[in-house]
């Protein structure tokens, strides 16, 4: 990943922050027919494992000890050139794109023990269902039902090798075309706007003025 000083982000706690906030992940790996990526959820372990599940038709089931690249995206957004003060100073400024990414590499393991699996359809549903007025409970569908979808899923377990963060969020700008980025983002409030924002004051560059 193409990876400017200013946009480079090492905090561990940060990017696992993003990780757990924005868990629906790209995973890449190498097949016969070249590069195949998936998309699904993930759930992060102990810092250092992700867990998740798939079909067993997916190409994932059958890729146990592959290298693999996880790619979890954050929050994106389209900057206008009309939000920094310096624009209306000079003109010398440009459309841009701001966003966080981080990239997991790590090995794969495909996990077929149905107590494992369970475990984890639990542990999934409990933690998306939260905010639900009534959580839907997986010992809410009939129990052939659920061993019947088990049979059909294999589990995958992703042992973290390192990772890669990259924040851009107009590191490379004065002080005032930040504010003014954080100012327009919160007026247009457009999909990812206010969570772009919000991750903007959060950073420690914005919040030193650096």
């Amino acid at each position: 990943m193409y990876m400017p000083r200013s946009f480079k982000e090492t905090r561990n706690d940060v990017l696992q922050a993003l990780m757990r906030e924005y868990p629906f992940a790209t995973v890449v790996t190498g097949a016969s027919a070249g590069l195949a990526a998936n998309h699904l959820p993930l759930e992060l372990i102990d810092d250092t494992i992700l867990h998740g599940h798939v079909a067993r038709g997916n190409e994932l089931a059958q890729a146990d000890g592959a290298d693999v690249l996880v790619i979890f995206q954050g929050p994106d957004a389209y900057v206008s050139p009309n939000w920094y003060p310096s624009k209306h100073e000079t003109g010398r400024e440009v459309p841009t794109w701001n966003y966080a990414v981080v990239h997991v590499h790590g090995r794969l393991r495909v996990v077929e023990d149905k107590a494992w699996l369970l475990a984890l359809l639990h542990r999934l549903t409990d933690n998306h269902e939260a905010g639900q007025p009534q959580p839907w409970r997986v010992t809410d569908a009939p129990a052939d039902h659920t061993d019947k979808l088990l049979k059909a899923i294999v589990g995958l377990e992703i042992a973290i090798d390192r990772i890669e963060g990259k924040f851009k969020l107009s590191q490379n700008h004065p002080a005032a075309n930040r504010s003014g980025v954080v100012e327009g983002l919160r007026q247009r409030a457009h999909r990812h706007d206010h969570d772009l924002a919000k991750l903007m004051i959060q950073t420690k560059e914005f919040s030193d003025g650096a």
